[in-house]
């Protein structure tokens, strides 16, 4: 590695905390993960999705907008992202066991369906794509009401084929709304290889709409943090919207439910479980001299602490009860929600 690889990040104005920081929540989203399979497995939830391959691109993506402004529509995999937002483990892990203090939904969704007022993160729904219509809702109030952020929305290589995806970008493109599209490519769509059902680039489908696409390596995550920067500043000069194609690959099953060596070989998942984001991002930080054995070892033990902390928690915490099922479907007197 070269010295200038080696501060790649100072010149993109990162400092060596936040690096450190990026690389934080990266390995606390694969630990979470990871406790979510021991989870289902074990007979404590029902169903996990995991995002494991997909963390450096997620948290990246989420450090380059800015927290308390921009608005966040993320999908089902993203857990790297909405912890970098500033959701907590207790609060995911209240999703995950579908408890009433969830702020999600309440334990209404099923894990994944991401939702945090406070935080900006939009509520999800289940089907597929239909939070790109509603990113670039989002961003046609900031262009109408002249606000300075920017909506930015991610979704698989599936989704890039369904019809709200190309409304959405139509929409976006015509009026130069400051909305960022990212595509998190893991290579399928459930048991769908990207081969079979995707033809050509999803990045080039931009120029079809008026605005750039960009293509990254979405394993590195100083190239995601530097491509979802430049795309925020343009947004917000007025220049209209970015598609982000980053290329990743889903390491693990689509889900809990599946069964993916019924369509992909062992190998495969090998091939390119050595080529993950995370500890290649971790041996860029050893490389610089910013991190060590030690402090991986000190990291890993916190965070499983908070992980424990916030599993018996959550497993301990009451469910919603059957009185709970109208709230927030009618708006109260007085205009309360």
């Amino acid at each position: 590695m070269s010295i200038g690889q080696m501060t790649k990040h100072r010149q993109l104005g990162l400092t060596d905390q936040q690096v450190i920081e990026m690389y934080t929540y990266m390995l606390k989203a694969r630990m979470f993960d990871e406790r979510g399979f021991l989870l289902q497995r074990s007979g404590k939830i029902a169903f996990h999705v995991s995002g494991i391959g997909q963390e450096t691109a997620q948290v990246a993506a989420a450090y380059a907008l800015e927290r308390g402004t921009d608005y966040f529509l993320p999908y089902y995999r993203d857990y790297g992202f909405v912890l970098t937002a500033g959701m907590t483990l207790r609060e995911l892990l209240l999703s995950v066991f579908a408890k009433a203090e969830d702020p999600n939904s309440g334990g209404r969704q099923m894990p994944g369906h991401f939702s945090h007022k406070k935080l900006n993160i939009v509520t999800g729904s289940s089907p597929v794509t239909t939070q790109v219509p509603h990113a670039v809702g989002f961003a046609l109030a900031a262009k109408m009401k002249r606000k300075s952020f920017v909506s930015f929305v991610t979704f698989g290589d599936g989704s890039s084929n369904q019809g709200d995806f190309h409304e959405g970008c139509n929409f976006a493109g015509v009026n130069k709304l400051p909305v960022i599209f990212m595509c998190e490519n893991n290579q399928y769509a459930i048991s769908v290889p990207l081969h079979k059902q995707t033809a050509g680039s999803i990045a080039e489908r931009a120029a079809g709409y008026g605005f750039p696409g960009v293509k990254v390596d979405g394993r590195d995550a100083l190239e995601v943090y530097r491509v979802v920067k430049e795309a925020r500043e343009r947004a917000l000069r007025g220049e209209g919207p970015t598609l982000i194609e980053a290329v990743m690959y889903r390491i693990p099953p689509h889900s809990t439910s599946d069964n993916d060596l019924l369509y992909r070989t062992q190998e495969e998942v090998d091939m390119n479980r050595a080529q993950d984001g995370l500890p290649r991002f971790r041996q860029y930080l050893v490389n610089c001299g910013v991190w060590s054995e030690e402090q991986e070892a000190a990291l890993a033990e916190e965070i499983k602490k908070e992980l424990v902390e916030a599993t018996n928690y959550a497993e301990q915490a009451p469910y919603p009860q059957p009185e709970d099922t109208l709230r927030h479907v009618y708006g109260e007197q007085g205009g309360e929600e």
